[in-house]
């Protein structure tokens, strides 16, 4: 696949992070539909530091796959601070990583509304016995669009936000 450079040297940056740091990172996502995992996977070795990937695209697989009580989606909204944080804790839960990515949001084009409209994104990073680190984006753009912009946004908070 031929990424951005942007992406491309974002997720090198953190490859190198990980892979510095002895270190195991975990994803779960729902509007990015894995495309966090996939740019790792393009990168060559990287199970040395890459555990797995959960796609939780529906609210029935946040539920199953990282252990996310329904009765909070069904308070907050899948695409809120508390699930983002919650699919990141999950993940760590359910893999032998040290590090989580979580994102949820609205990709579009329909899907939006007054209260959260197309291009809202939650972005949750988190170190095993940390709190999560939970970013509010708002991104603009197609459907694709918003998706790239999310991916670089995710790849980008876990060196900036953890030290080795």
């Amino acid at each position: 696949m031929n990424l951005p450079l942007d992406i491309s040297h974002a997720a090198q940056t953190l490859a190198q992070f990980l892979d510095s740091s002895n270190s195991k990172l975990v994803t779960a996502e729902s509007c990015t539909g894995g495309g966090v995992a996939q740019v790792f996977t393009d990168i060559a070795g990287c199970s040395a530091w890459f555990d797995r990937g959960f796609v939780t695209y529906s609210n029935t697989s946040k539920t199953e796959m990282l252990g996310i009580d329904a009765k909070i989606i069904n308070q907050y909204g899948a695409v809120s601070h508390e699930v983002a944080s919650l699919m990141a804790s999950g993940a760590l839960q359910y893999s032998h990583a040290d590090y989580a990515i979580a994102i949820t949001g609205i990709a579009g084009p329909t899907g939006g509304s007054p209260k959260k409209s197309v291009g809202t994104v939650y972005i949750a990073v988190q170190k095993n016995q940390s709190e999560a680190i939970i970013t509010l984006e708002n991104f603009i753009g197609n459907r694709s669009e918003i998706r790239a912009q999310a991916i670089l946004k995710a790849l980008q908070l876990i060196p900036s936000n953890y030290t080795q």
